[in-house]
């Protein structure tokens, strides 16, 4: 896992082919007025833009989730957003199967560590972290972008 902001993103360019588009995808978009939808940038690499009230952590929790085939960055564009993490390999109690068409699995654990992002900054999930995102106190609207980062 990374945690960053936006203006130290070039750091990051050499971790993955595609991060480089990615980061550059995110500074030449209009975040805060976009339409709120999914987006294909490129081969490999999708946008999806949300503006929705946060959640519980019991909330977030249930959907305790990670992912295979894709690594996300997750930047918080509007809001204070509270997100959980745990190592993949600490997790020993998955919540059903894998589900490949959604590239998502999910797990009953909970997380090890709490971290929040406000107004641009980001994380970064590789398929070894386990995550709980969308975190808000009192139902605080959160404007996001994920960029689906294929592996």
């Amino acid at each position: 896992m990374i945690i960053d902001t936006i203006e130290n993103a070039s750091k990051y360019f050499s971790v993955h082919p595609l991060f480089e588009k990615a980061f550059e995808y995110i500074k030449a978009t209009d975040l805060a007025n976009i339409e709120i939808g999914k987006y294909d940038i490129a081969d490999g690499l999708k946008a999806i833009f949300s503006d929705k009230a946060g959640m519980s952590a019991a909330e977030s929790i249930a959907k305790f989730e990670c992912h295979d085939k894709n690594i996300d960055i997750q930047l918080c564009i509007n809001g204070k957003e509270t997100i959980g993490w745990k190592p993949r390999n600490h997790c020993t109690a998955p919540k059903g199967e894998y589900n490949p068409e959604k590239d998502v699995s999910f797990f009953n654990d909970v997380p090890d560590m709490y971290f929040g992002l406000t107004n641009g900054q980001f994380a970064i999930f590789f398929p070894e972290d386990v995550h709980a995102p969308m975190i808000a106190a009192d139902d605080h609207s959160i404007r996001k972008l994920v960029m689906k980062v294929k592996i």
